[in-house]
């Protein structure tokens, strides 16, 4: 009877890029780097295909999302929780129905551009420290764009980080919310990447070595999420937004060349 064996991916420059974005991913999990973790596909993106590279992370991610929420199980924001969910979840929904519609990389570009506008506003015109955080409209909307970038190319965390930084949320607050919202963010994906086709034996098999790596990240994440400043902190979230939005509008630029 000839051996079972599981036909993953053994190209060398995949795992050079691969170790990298799964740590990065794992660091940004457990909030401090928080938006570095977009930055995971379009790395990958440079060895295997961007639908490849999002479903080659889906175990990796539930293994992530359970560590970061059993390690802020009592921190996180259970009112925001309940708003930001049900819009998130209907993004996923609306990336199930255009995944086959839209390129990947031209949904990372226009993510990118928001990214940037954002970040040039809360440069240019930074928020007095009496201003009203953003209307519920605003977060419903970013919302739902995250559940669908995050469909798309795990690309969720430059919408919603438009939303949740104006709230001046405590770092480990913010970090928890994140952690729980975005649990169910990926949990609700399974079936629908399932039903595309992208959860093949070759995809899981490659997910499976890189699984002992999420540990690794998320210790590295969570130690410094408790004890780092907050300003700090949010220094550190612009400095990712700025390079995720920068690696996005270069996907989306290069897909329209």
């Amino acid at each position: 009877m000839p051996a079972l064996t599981f036909p993953l991916i053994t190209d060398p420059f995949f795992y050079a890029v691969a170790i990298p974005a799964v740590l990065l991913l794992g660091i940004s999990k457990s909030g401090f780097g928080a938006g570095f973790g977009s930055l995971a596909v379009p790395m990958m993106a440079l060895a295997v295909t961007v639908p490849q590279a999002a479903a080659i992370l889906m175990p990796v991610l539930l293994v992530m999302d359970l560590l970061g929420m059993a390690a802020f199980r009592r921190d996180f924001d259970r009112a925001l929780l309940r708003f930001l969910i049900p819009c998130a979840l209907v993004g996923t929904v609306v990336g199930t129905v255009l995944f086959r519609v839209l390129d990947a990389r031209l949904v990372a570009g226009l993510v990118g551009v928001v990214t940037l506008v954002f970040l040039a506003q809360r440069l240019l015109f930074p928020p007095r420290a009496d201003q009203p955080p953003p209307p519920r409209w605003v977060g419903a909307l970013l919302t739902v764009t995250a559940g669908f970038t995050s469909f798309i190319a795990h690309a969720g965390g430059p919408p919603i980080n438009a939303y949740m930084i104006p709230l001046r949320l405590k770092p480990v607050v913010f970090t928890a919310t994140m952690a729980f919202l975005f649990f169910f963010v990926n949990l609700s994906k399974w079936v629908p990447y399932a039903w595309l086709g992208l959860l093949d034996m070759r995809n899981l098999a490659t997910s499976i070595v890189l699984l002992p790596l999420a540990p690794l990240g998320v210790f590295v994440g969570v130690r410094v999420a408790r004890r780092i400043n907050p300003v700090l902190f949010y220094r550190f979230i612009y400095a990712g937004m700025f390079l995720t939005g920068c690696k996005l509008v270069w996907d989306g630029f290069s897909y329209l060349l």
